[in-house]
């Protein structure tokens, strides 16, 4: 009985997997940022940098301030695409750069609705989103590839 019940585990496992990859596939992030910013667009590896803690300003020297969310398929999407690794493969960068005093971690937000109202009013404030409704008071930065795939606007 013990080996049925750990098969099906594995298998059950197995399909949660594969529906995450389908999501990660399926969906795309949108990358937004305070109304102030004077950028408009930024680089997969400057928002790889900015993310993790590497750079603290955007390349045309304003202060960047980094909002993730908490989890969920936005998420995953976002770390897949721009960052590399898991969640708990970036949480656990974040934790050693605080432990460290390299950084301080980016805020969380548990909900995209609480990220973008923080990022409306948070000067320097950026983070990214699933969708975007009408009358939002942020702007989408394009993310412009570095590799010879060209530029991600969002929804592609």
């Amino acid at each position: 009985m013990g080996m049925r019940r750990c098969g099906s585990s594995l298998v059950v496992g197995a399909l949660i997997v594969a529906t995450l990859c389908v999501a990660v596939q399926a969906q795309d992030v949108i990358v937004v940022a305070n109304e102030d910013v004077s950028i408009s667009e930024v680089t997969d590896t400057e928002l790889r940098d900015l993310f993790t803690g590497s750079r603290t300003r955007f390349h045309d020297g304003s202060r960047a301030v980094p909002a993730l969310l908490k989890g969920g398929p936005a998420h995953e999407v976002f770390l897949h695409h721009y960052i590399g690794g898991t969640s708990d493969s970036f949480r656990v960068q974040w934790r050693k750069a605080v432990f460290t005093g390299q950084g301080a971690a980016p805020r969380e937000f548990a909900s995209e609705a609480a990220l973008l109202q923080y990022v409306a009013v948070t000067a320097g404030a950026m983070g990214y989103v699933s969708h975007l409704g009408t009358g939002e008071k942020v702007k989408v930065l394009l993310v412009r590839s570095t590799n010879a795939k060209g530029s991600k606007a969002p929804g592609q």
